[in-house]
């Protein structure tokens, strides 16, 4: 018989080393466990993004409607602001959403959003205007302007915004639609001009598109 040599009976280094059987259903195991625990997370995910959607989706409409109560009385409509609504397209091209109230059928009044700049961006507001175009109401909905001096335009941290209730595009005329450093009739505030200012060519701007579509506003389709 031929006599091994000790390097076949000695297995290499760089072998890699064989599983042993009972390997096999521990990695089976631990794969089933990593793939429960990952369809379970993915359930979880999937339950409270639902969750927090239904959330966000109710509270923006609860914040829709408290901005339309403020800038459409309860006088004027018996209808569901919210729900009774127009597409449009403004000025500049910028799709906007008309909220139409309504009593007994007939239209008493629209609300829509208005873009102004401030000092710190973009000022976001809610219009209210009766069938005539007088203004029912006006509010802030967002802006980034300075605490203590652009954000005078809040209701609760001033009512310089009320003044402009009952107010029309001839009430004042057009041309005295600007604040009084400018030579109109609107007061600014001490040490922020910039901010009153884009309110109220906001405002006039409003002013302007409903009386451009006024009968488009009014119709009762």
């Amino acid at each position: 018989m031929t006599a091994m040599n000790a390097s076949d009976q000695t297995t290499s280094a760089s072998d890699p080393p064989v599983p042993s059987p009972a390997a096999k259903p521990r990695t089976l195991i631990h794969a089933v466990i990593l793939g429960v625990f990952c369809l379970g997370f993915g359930l979880l995910l999937a339950i409270t993004d639902r969750l927090t959607v239904e959330d966000i989706g109710a509270r923006s409409l609860e914040d829709r409607q408290n901005s339309l109560s403020q800038v459409i009385p309860d006088s004027v409509h018996d209808n569901n602001l919210v729900t009774d609504t127009i597409r449009m397209t403004d000025d500049h091209g910028k799709e906007i959403t008309i909220y139409r109230a309504r009593k007994a059928g007939r239209i008493t009044g629209v609300a829509y959003e208005i873009y102004g700049t401030g000092y710190a961006g973009e000022i976001k507001l809610m219009m209210g205007v009766d069938a005539e175009g007088k203004l029912l109401g006006v509010r802030p909905l967002a802006h980034k302007e300075t605490p203590g001096l652009g954000d005078k335009i809040e209701v609760k941290k001033g009512d310089w915004i009320l003044r402009f209730t009952g107010l029309s595009l001839g009430n004042p005329v057009p041309e005295r639609w600007k604040v009084k450093k400018d030579g109109g009739e609107f007061d600014q505030f001490a040490g922020a001009t910039i901010t009153p200012r884009g309110v109220v060519r906001a405002i006039r701007g409003g002013l302007d598109f409903f009386a451009a579509n006024k009968s488009k506003l009014t119709e009762a389709n």
